[in-house]
C-alpha cells in the first residue's frame, strides 16, 4: 500500500513538473492568409484586356477617388486579419482579382501596410476577364527562392473552344528559416451552372495535384499550402476526389493534405453567400508534415474565417452577407463580395 502512495505521488509529482514545463514554453505564431480582393482593377483602360468591364470602369463619376478608397479598405483588411493573435499581419497572403501588379503596388504602399514592407509576386495570366492571382510577403519573415506560374488549358464542352482562365500561382521559399511551398488558385467559376461547370474545376484540381506531386516526389516531406478561391466546396469532387483532403487529422497519411476548412463547412459557416446559401469557396488546405505535433518546427495551428462585424453587410436583403465593393452599379465603400480566410502556423522557441 505504501508503494502504490508512492508511485501515485510520484505520478502527481511528474504531471506538475510536465504541466508546468508546457506552461514555460513559447511559440513564434504566423498567419497565413488568402483573400479574394473583388475585382481590384485600376482606372486605366488596357486595350490588350476585357477591363472595361469591370465595375470600376463602367461607373459614372470620379473612379479615381472610388479607386484609392477601394485600395484602403483592401489594405485594412490585410493589416487586420490575424493581427488580434500574431500582433501582426500576415506573413504571407494569397489574394485573387488583381488586375496586374501595379494594384497591388498601390495595396502595399497603402498607409496601413507600407511600414510592413511587404513584396509581391504577380504573373500576368490569360484570363478573359483580366484578373490574375498574387502573392503579398513581409520581407522580414519570408524569403521567396523560385516562383512559377502554371496554365491551365481547359475548353468548353459545347462548343470546344479553348476558356481562357486564371493560371495557378507557385511561390517556394523560407518561412523561419523553413522550407515551404504555396500555391495560389482561383479555379473556373459556376457560370452556367454547377454541373455544367464542374469538369473545369475538376481540371484545375487536377493541375493542383500535379504541382503537388511534383514537389512531393523531391521531398515527401514537403510543406505545402494550397489556397484559393476554389468555386468549390470542401466536399465537392475537385476537393475530395482529385486532392483528397481529409477533414479528420488522423486520416491523413504521407503526402496527404488536410483541409481544416471542412469542419468549418460541417457546420454552415461559409465565405461567400449567394441567394441565401453560404459557401465555403475560400479555403486554406495543407500538406502532412505541418500538422505532425513536434514544434520545434513550424506547424500548423489552427484556421479561421475572417468574418469580423465590419466586413459584414448591415442591411438590406443582404444583410448578414459579407459587404462587398461594388453592387448596383456604384461603389459601397464596402470591402469584398468574399471573407478572407486564414491559418495560424507556429514553432517552439527557447
Amino acid at each position: 500500500m505504501k508503494k502504490l502512495k508512492f508511485w501515485v505521488i510520484a505520478i502527481l509529482i511528474a504531471s506538475f513538473i510536465n504541466v508546468n514545463a508546457q506552461e514555460k514554453k513559447s511559440f513564434k505564431i504566423h498567419t497565413v492568409a488568402f483573400y479574394n480582393l473583388e475585382n481590384l482593377f485600376d482606372t486605366i483602360n488596357d486595350t490588350t484586356k476585357n477591363d472595361e468591364a469591370s465595375p470600376i470602369m463602367e461607373m459614372k463619376g470620379d473612379i479615381e477617388t472610388v479607386y484609392k478608397k477601394k485600395v484602403h479598405n483592401m489594405a485594412r483588411v490585410l493589416s487586420d486579419i490575424g493581427a488580434d493573435v500574431a500582433n501582426n499581419s500576415p506573413a504571407i497572403i494569397g489574394v485573387s482579382e488583381v488586375e496586374n501588379r501595379s494594384v497591388m503596388e498601390d495595396v502595399a504602399n497603402d498607409p496601413q501596410l507600407i511600414d510592413k514592407d511587404y513584396g509581391i509576386i504577380h504573373y500576368d495570366s490569360p484570363d478573359r476577364r483580366g484578373i490574375d492571382v498574387g502573392m503579398f510577403y513581409q520581407k522580414k519573415l519570408f524569403t521567396p527562392l523560385y516562383t512559377s506560374s502554371h496554365e491551365l488549358v481547359i475548353y468548353d464542352d459545347s462548343s470546344r473552344e479553348r476558356v481562357y482562365t486564371r493560371d495557378q500561382l507557385l511561390v517556394s521559399g523560407k518561412l523561419e528559416g523553413e522550407m515551404i511551398h504555396v500555391i495560389v488558385n482561383h479555379w473556373p467559376s459556376r457560370s452556367g451552372g454547377e454541373a455544367r461547370s464542374r469538369p473545369k474545376r475538376v481540371a484545375a484540381a487536377k493541375l493542383s495535384k500535379k504541382i503537388i506531386d511534383s514537389l512531393q516526389t523531391i521531398d515527401p516531406y514537403a510543406k505545402i499550402f494550397i489556397m484559393g478561391d476554389l468555386n468549390d466546396n470542401p466536399n465537392n469532387a475537385s476537393v475530395k476526389d482529385v486532392l483528397k483532403a481529409e477533414k479528420d487529422k488522423e486520416d491523413v497519411g504521407l503526402k496527404g493534405i488536410y483541409n481544416p476548412m471542412e469542419s468549418f463547412f460541417k457546420m454552415g459557416l461559409g465565405s461567400n453567400a449567394y441567394r441565401d446559401s453560404w459557401s465555403l469557396f475560400d479555403q486554406i488546405l495543407v500538406t502532412q508534415p505541418l500538422i505532425e505535433k513536434d514544434y520545434s518546427s513550424l506547424r500548423f495551428y489552427k484556421a479561421g474565417i475572417y468574418n469580423k462585424n465590419y466586413l459584414v453587410n448591415k442591411r438590406g436583403r443582404w444583410k448578414g452577407y459579407p459587404l462587398r465593393s461594388f453592387a448596383d452599379g456604384g461603389f459601397t465603400d464596402g470591402f469584398s463580395d468574399h471573407f478572407p480566410v486564414y491559418v495560424f502556423v507556429i514553432k517552439e522557441v527557447e
